[in-house]
């Protein structure tokens, strides 16, 4: 699950606090497509959007790792040169530089789209991931954004954002698959997925702490997907038969309990006297002195992967 994270999560993007971005290089296209000229955006001029549908092509919003494409983005276009998108950081519109390449893309708030509709109801845009000049041709490219009006959304279809925002019953069937084949093999980080709503580890002794690390760091690429693609967790256990740290990754089932994983840093020639060592931790300590919650994903629990930073105090009252 974890090797293929930097592969998807080039997905999730956010609204980085800046007035306006200059203009980057042009984008080599490989092939001509239907284009929207950077001329036709007059006729949305003023128009506020809001993003109703991010998926992938094969129509999910889930992938297999459980990385979730989320709808997200408010824009209006202010004028032949500036685009307007939400920032919920600081909940206002900010300010970006609307660049138009060619073929339909633009690039602003320092992404590239290809944008393949446009009309005052809808807009309908594929985020491209552009690495030097060059489109990437594969599933970095693969995200579909669909935003209606806000009047379209109030006057015609009579609803709100956060119900057409909800994943659909096709993500239900797409997740109630992988549950099945992550509850079958716990044990297994190969079957296992990322937990949407992430795993719970709660102190049931005085003798145990827990910190859920939170590593989102929107300049380095790690947002706030991070935390449920990569959960991590600092734990103290006071009083411990001796000092130790240690970190590795577990698997936790939809029952809660621990199974060692393999990634945890070792001499081959001791690698299995540390995995003794780190089975036993959790067995005598984290299984016994925690409560533990299991992951879900569309409120259905399932197995998936946690990473642990185990710190034991001998003299630590």
């Amino acid at each position: 699950m974890r090797g293929i994270f930097f592969n998807s999560v080039i997905f999730i993007f956010c609204v980085l606090l800046a007035a306006c971005n200059p203009p980057p290089a042009k984008v080599k296209v490989k092939k001509e497509v239907k284009t929207i000229e950077k001329q036709d955006l007059a006729a949305i001029r003023g128009i506020r959007y809001t993003e109703v549908k991010r998926r992938f092509s094969n129509g999910l919003s889930f992938d297999t790792m459980g990385f979730q494409q989320q709808p997200s983005w408010i824009i209006q276009f202010k004028n032949s040169d500036t685009v307007s998108a939400y920032d919920p950081g600081q909940k206002i519109m900010q300010g970006f530089y609307l660049q138009y390449d060619r073929n339909g893309i633009f690039n602003f708030a320092k992404e590239w789209f290809r944008f393949k509709k446009i009309s005052k109801d809808s807009l309908a845009f594929q985020r491209l991931q552009v690495n030097g000049k060059e489109i990437a041709n594969d599933i970095r490219s693969d995200v579909n954004m669909t935003f209606y009006s806000d009047d379209y959304i109030k006057n015609v279809l009579h609803t709100n954002a956060e119900v057409l925002q909800r994943p659909t019953k096709a993500d239900t069937i797409f997740i109630k698959e992988l549950v099945v084949k992550a509850n079958a093999n716990p044990a297994s980080a190969s079957e296992v997925f990322a937990a949407r709503q992430v795993v719970r580890l709660i102190p049931a002794d005085n003798r145990i702490t827990v910190e859920k690390i939170n590593d989102v760091d929107r300049l380095n690429g790690k947002t706030e997907a991070w935390d449920y693609l990569y959960p991590r967790y600092r734990i103290v256990i006071k009083q411990a038969y001796k000092d130790f740290a240690y970190q590795f990754n577990v698997t936790v089932d939809k029952n809660g309990k621990l199974y060692l994983g393999d990634n945890f840093q070792s001499i081959a020639e001791f690698r299995e006297t540390r995995r003794k060592v780190l089975q036993g931790v959790i067995d005598v300590y984290l299984q016994n002195l925690l409560k533990i919650s299991p992951g879900s994903t569309l409120g259905i629990p399932h197995a998936t992967e946690i990473t642990v930073m185990v710190s034991g105090k001998k003299d630590l009252k």
